[in-house]
């Protein structure tokens, strides 16, 4: 499994968001300061979700710090926000972004995942964020203000039909809060698609080692979890990303 750090852009400043709330917002400094120590800890990705570009389509405000944080380091990286066309995606991979982020525009328009495969295979990741409502596991879209009306489950098979090759699940009420992981949701994807080659990243409430533990151990026959994204909890120091690593490869 691997321990994937996240990093959440605003104005070219590393930040965090509480429940995806811009009100409630933690600043944690420089993004390139925060890039080197994570790969100096021994992690190989690295999440990054422009905020700026996915709440107000301000695309250019953080590409340059992109562009710095790719070519200045080793880190595999994945970058969600605002990414609405292929001529979006396109800059990024320019940049050398390994991996695109589709929320929103997956839920919406699923063909725009087939449109970037054909020329990124493997390059499209969807980011799935959900509340649960009335016995469903809604999905969010637009930063988290709206709902979508589909269940996390509803949705799922068309997105692997159409290229995506992994799945960032996110409850939204457990995101920055340390809660811990929605253990229940997360082995139900791990059944739901263990016979194909698809993978399970989980967001969301990890807080600490023993979160980790956990999710390493959710298995579905051979499958198991990819990932697991965690962003507040190593800013603030409840997570060492050393030894999550270490814990991810055991």
């Amino acid at each position: 499994m691997e321990f994937i750090p996240a990093i959440d852009l605003i104005d070219g400043e590393c930040v965090r968001l509480i429940q995806g709330d811009f009100e409630r917002k933690i600043s944690y400094g420089s993004p390139e300061a925060a890039a080197r120590e994570i790969q100096s800890q021994g992690a190989s990705w690295l999440h990054l979700v422009d905020l700026d570009a996915a709440r107000s389509n301000r695309k250019g405000v953080n590409r340059e710090v992109i562009a710095k944080l790719s070519a200045s380091s080793s880190l595999r990286i994945e970058v969600g926000g605002g990414v609405r066309s292929v001529a979006d995606a396109e800059k990024l991979f320019e940049v050398g972004v390994e991996r695109v982020i589709l929320g929103t525009m997956a839920v919406q328009d699923p063909s725009l995942i087939e449109e970037i495969s054909r020329t990124h295979p493997g390059g499209v990741v969807v980011g799935l964020d959900y509340r649960r409502v009335d016995g469903l596991r809604q999905i969010s879209v637009k930063g988290w203000t709206q709902a979508s009306g589909l269940d996390l489950f509803e949705i799922l098979p068309r997105l692997i039909y159409s290229g995506a090759v992994a799945a960032i699940v996110t409850d939204i009420s457990r995101d920055g809060t340390f809660s811990g992981p929605d253990l229940e949701t997360l082995e139900k994807l791990l059944e739901f698609t263990s016979q194909k080659q698809f993978q399970i990243i989980a967001s969301g409430g990890v807080s600490n080692l023993e979160d980790i533990r956990r999710l390493k151990n959710l298995r579905s026959g051979d499958k198991g979890i990819f990932g697991v994204i965690s962003g507040r909890a190593i800013h603030d120091g409840r997570i060492d990303i050393k030894e999550a690593v270490a814990l991810c490869q055991e």
